[in-house]
């Protein structure tokens, strides 16, 4: 059973804007992704090259993009062999019908969430029992 309410699972919205850009797996890494952010992620793949980015506004150019959405950031760290966090976590934004997108450091784990649905999802999850900050 996942105790919710502990220090390392309180979840904090981040502040800025994030957007999700999408490229073919061969492409180069635009020049804004090497700019200092508050939130980077680069995935690559073989199948396609993923960026999450923080930022005021996106960024234009030939990449499919998705956004603008909301970091909500587990506190962390976690032990990696702790499992079923992001289940408990997702299972309440599912039964809102808010859409997520997940990602995992070593530290942590962040979802993803549309901007304007940012309410929905934290009363989501103080209803289930989380702790979330404001």
């Amino acid at each position: 059973m996942i105790d919710k309410t502990h220090p390392s699972l309180a979840i904090t919205p981040l502040p800025t804007p994030l957007h999700l850009h999408q490229y073919p797996a061969d492409s180069p890494l635009p020049p804004w992704a090497s700019v200092p952010t508050p939130f980077l992620s680069i995935t690559r793949t073989d199948e396609e090259l993923s960026i999450v980015y923080a930022s005021p506004r996106r960024h234009d150019d030939d990449a499919t993009y998705e956004g603008p959405w909301r970091g909500l950031r587990v506190a962390g760290p976690m032990d990696l062999s702790m499992t079923g966090i992001l289940n408990a976590l997702t299972s309440p934004l599912k039964t809102a019908q808010v859409p997520i997108f997940a990602l995992s450091t070593w530290n942590t784990d962040y979802v993803l969430v549309p901007w304007d649905r940012t309410a929905d999802a934290v009363a989501a999850l103080r209803a289930d029992g989380w702790t979330v900050g404001s």
